[in-house]
């Protein structure tokens, strides 16, 4: 190995090219020409004197060397991130952005309404903020923070569960006129909205199957506000979350005599960022915004 060829720009350009697994994503994400990126793995692959990747059609894995090179990598670049904190909180400042990864309800109808008081409190730190349909992995930096409505698996990362939240049945009054208001007896006899069942990622979405066995549906949709605005159209009933607060857009809550259907809401965020001002900000922010709304129950 020609060690004292190694050079910190080849190993930020190899850390954003494991992300990315792809030559094109990763050079748009640097915001340099592809051929440099290439140029710059291929001479850190010389100076190491290995390669780290195995290349095929779909892409870029990365092998056994890869893998470890990228872990020590990733320690340095929490480091160093960690090192500019530690600038900024000399200067009593805490700054910077932070990427939370959510699912598209709790960050569409509840997040973005929370904005305004991040920023009121920490007018530096700056929220990234990105939904998926899967569990966006911390320990791949696709997120600093994620918020899932699972208990998430995996080493790297610490994970503790912040509150829980129930599921309600929602109508439009266009459709209660027309079929009827919906009871615990009589759901059998209704339309649903719901998710395109090949495509749910999370299985915790599955909360109609907690309703109601074999329901009617008649709209499918693996994005929950298109279930609510199809619902708010009078198309079917739909389950939602408390905190959308779904009487916003003209539905109307279904008072029912079964028990109350739950889930749980856990925060997880990488171990090597966790103390780094700006992570820990946000973390505890999100903890006291979870902590402090009737929506949630505490942990």
């Amino acid at each position: 190995m020609r060690a004292e060829n190694l050079s910190w720009d080849d190993l930020r350009i190899f850390m954003h090219v494991a992300r990315c697994e792809n030559l094109s994503k990763a050079s748009k994400q640097l915001k340099v020409d592809q051929s440099t990126v290439s140029r710059r793995l291929n001479h850190l692959e010389y100076s190491l004197g290995f390669s780290l990747f195995e290349r095929g059609n779909t892409g870029l894995q990365l092998n056994d060397q890869g893998a470890r090179l990228l872990a020590q990598v990733e320690l340095m670049g929490a480091g160093f991130s960690g090192l500019l904190d530690e600038l900024y909180t000399g200067t009593n400042e805490i700054a910077g952005r932070v990427r939370v990864g959510t699912m598209e309800g709790l960050a569409s109808l509840y997040l973005t309404r929370q904005i305004p008081r991040l920023q009121a409190l920490h007018p530096n730190v700056t929220l990234e903020l990105v939904t998926s349909t899967h569990q966006l992995q911390v320990t791949r930096r696709e997120a600093d923070v994620f918020l899932g409505f699972f208990e998430p698996k995996g080493h790297g990362f610490h994970s503790e569960r912040l509150a829980s939240f129930e599921l309600n049945l929602y109508a439009s009054d266009d459709y209660i006129a027309q079929k009827g208001l919906p009871d615990a007896q009589n759901l059998a006899e209704h339309d649903f909205v719901g998710y395109v069942e090949e495509l749910i990622e999370i299985s915790a979405v599955r909360w109609l199957d907690d309703l109601i066995q074999k329901p009617n549906i008649v709209f499918y949709s693996n994005s929950m506000l298109s279930q609510m605005f199809a619902a708010a159209a009078g198309v079917g009933l739909v389950m939602l979350p408390s905190f959308s607060e779904a009487e916003r857009f003209g539905l109307r809550k279904i008072e029912l005599t079964t028990p109350a259907i739950t889930r749980e809401l856990w925060l997880s965020v990488h171990q090597d960022l966790r103390y780094i001002a700006r992570i820990k900000t946000m973390t505890a922010y999100l903890t006291r915004l979870f902590k402090n709304d009737e929506h949630f129950q505490n942990a």
